[in-house]
């Protein structure tokens, strides 16, 4: 993944991915990554909804199949789903058609328009397939909360120094991000708030 925000010259080069979203949109895009997991994305869930915001949550098909009732819950809670394929598979290491079934399958399960490709790493040949289909949705802003080189402090010092409207930001409701997601993403809900933004979810 790249750090923190991808460069211009690799936008530009990949026009059909969406990487952000126009700044005079007033609203930041909350994302999450990976789950759903057990106790993190309801901890995520109450969280969001003690500050009125919605998010949308990239799920993988193995992990709806572990958990369907969070899966509900988080649709209940009026939040967006995408597809963010069925095993985590990376798109650089994989044949097309092995990726592209991949994706599909958890499509059978997830049921969404939207897909992020997992670690970002997606082949040409896999994007024109899958855009026929399927809106690709990338970030502007990485939080690093995986990152075993990142605090907790440093996480919510990188999401709000590189905010902006329009911004798709990106957390992991995971175990292994689950230290530095919750403390950036309380900071972030408190300071969206401060600003007078909104909470947008990808469409």
């Amino acid at each position: 993944m790249f750090n923190l925000s991808p460069p211009k010259f690799f936008t530009d080069f990949f026009p059909d991915l969406i990487w952000r979203y126009p700044e005079e949109s007033n609203k930041v895009y909350i994302t999450f990554d990976d789950g759903p997991t057990e106790v993190i994305t309801p901890w995520v869930l109450d969280m969001l909804k003690q500050h009125n915001a919605k998010a949308t949550f990239f799920c993988l098909g193995k992990k709806v199949e572990m958990h369907p009732e969070i899966f509900e819950r988080i649709k209940a809670e009026g939040h967006a789903v995408g597809n963010h394929s069925y095993s985590h598979i990376k798109g650089w290491e994989n044949g097309t058609g092995q990726y592209v079934q991949d994706v599909d399958m958890a499509n059978d399960i997830i049921g969404s328009t939207l897909f992020r490709p997992p670690y970002g790493r997606i082949k040409t040949r896999q994007i024109r397939i899958l855009k026929k289909r399927y809106k690709i949705i990338m970030w502007s802003l990485l939080s690093m909360d995986y990152s075993r080189w990142v605090t907790p402090r440093r996480c919510a010092k990188i999401v709000l120094n590189n905010l902006r409207t329009g911004s798709i930001i990106v957390f992991h409701d995971s175990k292994k991000a689950e230290k530095n997601m919750k403390r950036a993403l309380v900071k972030l809900l408190k300071e969206v708030k401060r600003r007078g933004w909104e909470f947008g979810v990808v469409e």
